[in-house]
């Protein structure tokens, strides 16, 4: 894989970029059926909050995302993005979700973007963050903090929001090439829900001059008294040339048994 294509950590002695979970505009026909959508609304009616927060982790949890922010900084005046679709199969019916995350070096110590998180017709979110460099010890890892705030919908009806994040990122040397650690702890909020989500996210890859390249994520989330929600997400990761790179991936949600949904990713550094 080029340097063009290596995330830009990787490119700083491989201490490689995390994932980011991504979005594009719908481009596949949105096959729900209208009863499967009105049982689903009628069963939220009432205001049952945590019916809410468990449908938004089990549609839109990652790695989602994003998916994995990351300890990294973007250098100033350079940028990421990343656009992904994840096709999967709910109650017999197939369907899809949508992401786009995009990060901006403003400043030297300063990096800002955009995560947007949609599953059209049912919950979504978008978010502003910063992101602020705390500790860098070169090849001990580095530590970073990243304020994020915005909005989320349930069945159209938005509500203000907002998550913190700590991450650990660090270059890892194996007998396959170099590629990186990272580590994301997260703590959000949803207006509506009335209840607190905690996320635990891992993200491990190689950023080798191989066109082809490993990655895998593993993505949690909690809610207080229910069980522990995860999506498992092995990857390859396919240099585009350019500075882009395609990303394939199978993801294996814990409330999804025996599935497996397939996401296409394409990021792009400039």
């Amino acid at each position: 894989m080029s340097h063009a294509t290596i995330p830009y950590a990787a490119m700083q002695h491989t201490t490689g970029k995390p994932a980011h979970n991504g979005k594009i505009q719908p481009f596949l026909r949105h096959n729900r059926t209208n009863g499967s959508l009105t049982k689903l609304r009628q069963a939220c009616d009432g205001g049952v909050a945590m019916i809410q927060v468990l449908f938004a982790l089990w549609f839109c949890i990652v790695a989602a995302g994003p998916a994995a922010a990351g300890a990294w900084l973007r250098e100033k005046g350079h940028g990421f993005t990343s656009v992904s679709a994840t096709l999967y199969r709910f109650q017999g019916i197939y369907d899809y979700k949508t992401a786009v995350y995009a990060e901006w070096g403003m400043a030297e110590r300063l990096t800002v973007g955009l995560d947007i998180n949609e599953q059209p017709g049912l919950t979504g979110h978008a978010l502003i963050f910063a992101r602020y460099p705390l500790w860098d010890k070169a090849s001990k890892g580095r530590f970073a903090a990243e304020l994020g705030l915005g909005a989320h919908h349930w069945l159209g009806d938005w509500a203000m929001m907002h998550k913190l994040t700590l991450s650990y990122g660090k270059g890892v040397h194996t007998s396959w090439g170099d590629g990186w650690l990272a580590i994301d702890t997260a703590w959000e909020q949803r207006r509506g829900t009335r209840t607190d989500i905690y996320k635990l996210d891992l993200t491990v890859g190689l950023s080798t001059a191989r066109r082809i390249d490993p990655m895998l994520q593993v993505e949690t989330s909690y809610v207080l008294d229910h069980r522990l929600f995860w999506t498992v997400t092995p990857s390859l990761l396919i240099d585009g040339g350019k500075g882009k790179t395609w990303v394939l991936g199978l993801e294996h949600k814990s409330d999804l048994p025996g599935g497996l949904n397939i996401k296409f990713s394409l990021w792009r550094e400039f």
